[in-house]
């Protein structure tokens, strides 16, 4: 990428062709995971829902995955339960964007630390994907960098909102009691 460039043209209209022509959740994800691919180079992108309910303790936070780049490692409908953290008040409580970069970060806030470092993965930008003022889902990029450039935050910004959509359609059929 190059400076300013969030999305190349040679990416960005590609991928608003195919996703304009999806037909499914898993189609439009492919297109946003291969474009980020293209552009930020070997990583993991996951989507979770935020599947908590009324009944679920207040102190706690469900999560469901949705869609996953790496379904070996991180397979689809797995559930996680957080309690509350700054990381999920962060983003799950005040919706607002996470970045995590290095490996203390990231054992900081995932349980699951040891196998992103095993996958290569050294750091994270996870969107909140919003509903009626709401994280009703996450967007989740992790990569083999130790550090992110705004341009790159910006770009997963961007194939986050490109992807609410589908992500809100898909979720009606994914969360279940």
């Amino acid at each position: 990428m190059t400076d300013g460039d969030v999305l190349p043209q040679a990416v960005c209209v590609p991928l608003c062709d195919a996703l304009s022509r999806a037909s499914t959740f898993d189609a439009a994800m492919a297109h946003i995971e291969a474009a980020r691919l293209s552009v930020l180079g070997p990583g993991l992108l996951t989507v979770n829902l935020n599947a908590t309910t009324p009944d679920d303790p207040p102190d706690e936070v469900q999560l469901q995955r949705l869609w996953s780049s790496n379904p070996q490692a991180y397979p689809v409908a797995g559930r996680k339960r957080k309690t509350l953290t700054p990381w999920t008040r962060q983003l799950l409580v005040r919706a607002e964007v996470f970045i995590g970069e290095g490996d203390e970060a990231l054992a900081q806030v995932f349980d699951d630390h040891a196998l992103i470092s095993a996958l290569g993965l050294r750091a994270v930008v996870n969107v909140p994907l919003m509903e009626d003022g709401r994280c009703a889902a996450t967007f989740n990029v992790l990569g083999t960098r130790a550090r992110w450039t705004p341009q790159e935050i910006a770009l997963v910004r961007l194939l986050a909102l490109l992807a609410t959509p589908w992500v809100l359609r898909a979720r009606s059929g994914a969360v279940s009691g």
